[in-house]
């Protein structure tokens, strides 16, 4: 995948989250929805993870790669990308955790598992196009 595509896959998929999970508490019928978006975004940030992880491990013979770097883009992207990506896995967590005070003990709180998925971009984004230092 490429990294406008990588970018433009995580905006849309926050977008989704954030109007599902602002509708699942506005509206009770809303509700399922908001679970299923949650759950696949949690479930692909998952298998997102581990193959950022793969391919990072790949990279590590000839790359210094951190956990800043892999996970949070820090020193690892371009600015742009990285406010993008970063911005995207913050609003993700700001909508999750806005909604399950919202509704607590409800359906809302299967949004707190959302922000895999941001998590997972960033680091499939640095496993793939990141700049890190070279081994030595």
């Amino acid at each position: 995948m490429t990294s406008a595509n990588i970018v433009r896959v995580t905006v849309a998929a926050t977008a989704i989250f954030a109007i599902t999970a602002v509708l699942g508490v506005a509206v009770d019928a809303a509700r399922p929805v908001a679970v299923v978006v949650a759950v696949v975004m949690f479930v692909f940030g998952a298998v997102g993870m581990l193959a950022a992880v793969v391919i990072a491990a790949g990279r590590s013979r000839t790359d210094v790669i951190g956990i800043g770097g892999l996970f949070f883009l820090a020193g690892s992207a371009p600015p742009a990308v990285r406010r993008i990506l970063v911005g995207c896995l913050a609003a993700q967590v700001a909508v999750a955790v806005a909604t399950a005070i919202a509704r607590p003990y409800s359906s809302a709180a299967f949004g707190v598992l959302a922000p895999v998925g941001g998590l997972a971009a960033c680091g499939i984004w640095a496993a793939r196009h990141g700049r890190f230092g070279p081994r030595k």
